[in-house]
C-alpha cells in the first residue's frame, strides 16, 4: 500500500503508537519512530550470559536468541501487553517480521525444519481468543521461509501466572504440562521454539524436554524479547 494511501486511511482513521499514544506517521507501523529506537536489542554479549543462566545446565536448549531486551514498564512491555491483552495479534507478525531481519543469518545456522510456539492451555486460548506467540512465529515463518505448525505440541496441563514466580517455582510450575501429539513430525528434526518473552527460560525448557524425548534431533529457542 502506497505512503500516499495509507495517509487517506490515516485521517479517516487514526492510528496510535501502542506505547505513547502519539499519532503514527504514515511511514510507521505499531510505534512511533521515538519509541521504537528507545527499545534495547539484546547484543551478543547478553544472549551468551543469558544461555548460560538460562539453558546451559539443563543441555535441552542448544542455543537462543532474543531481539530486544524486556524492560518493566517500558516500550516493548507496552507492545506485548497489547498483543496479548488488546487483541492486537498483527503486533505479533510484526515482531516476527523483525525477528527474521535481525536474526535470520544466526538462525538459518540452525538448520531449523519446524518452527513451533510455545502452547497456551485450551482454557486460556478460550480466554484470549488465540496464542500471541503464534503470530510471532508465523511473522518469523513469512521471513524465513520455514513451516510452523500448533499441531505438534500442546499444553495438557493448566498453570498459574508465573510473573510473580522465581525461576525454581518457575520450573515446578511447568512439570509435566506439556505433551506431544504427533511426535512422527518431529522424529530426527531441528525445532525452534518461540515465545514472546524468555524470562527465565522454565517454559522453553520443558516444551523442549518432550520434544527430544519423542525423538527431535536438537531444540532452539527465540523470542521478541529477554528478561536479562
Amino acid at each position: 500500500m502506497s505512503r500516499f494511501l495509507i495517509s487517506v486511511f490515516d485521517y479517516i482513521l487514526p492510528r496510535f503508537c501502542v506505547s505513547c499514544k502519539c499519532l503514527l506517521q504514515a511511514d510507521k507501523k505499531i510505534v512511533c519512530g521515538s519509541c521504537f529506537v528507545s527499545i534495547k536489542h539484546a547484543d551478543d554479549t547478553l544472549i551468551s550470559d543469558g544461555f548460560k543462566r538460562k539453558f546451559e545446565k539443563e543441555e535441552v536448549v542448544s542455543a537462543f536468541q532474543s531481539l530486544y531486551i524486556f524492560e518493566k514498564d517500558k516500550e516493548l512491555q507496552h507492545v506485548i501487553h497489547a498483543l496479548k491483552y488488546n487483541k492486537r495479534f498483527l503486533i505479533g507478525v510484526y515482531l516476527g517480521n523483525l525477528m527474521g531481519k535481525f536474526l535470520d543469518a544466526k538462525i538459518y545456522q540452525w538448520n531449523i525444519d519446524y518452527i513451533i510456539p510455545v502452547p497456551l492451555h485450551k482454557s486460556k486460548m478460550l480466554e484470549r481468543g488465540y496464542n500471541q506467540s503464534y503470530f510471532i512465529a508465523k511473522g518469523l515463518s513469512h521471513h524465513l521461509k520455514l513451516p510452523v505448525s500448533s499441531r505438534i505440541i500442546k499444553r495438557i496441563r493448566y498453570t498459574e501466572t508465573q510473573t510473580t514466580l522465581n525461576k525454581k517455582e518457575r520450573e515446578e510450575n511447568m512439570k509435566n504440562a506439556f505433551r506431544v501429539i504427533s511426535p512422527k513430525k518431529i522424529n530426527g528434526k531441528n525445532i525452534l521454539l518461540i515465545d514472546d518473552v524468555i524470562t527465565t527460560g522454565a517454559t522453553v525448557t520443558e516444551c523442549g524436554k518432550v520434544l527430544l524425548k519423542k525423538g527431535a534431533a536438537k531444540v532452539f529457542a527465540a523470542s521478541a524479547g529477554l528478561v536479562e
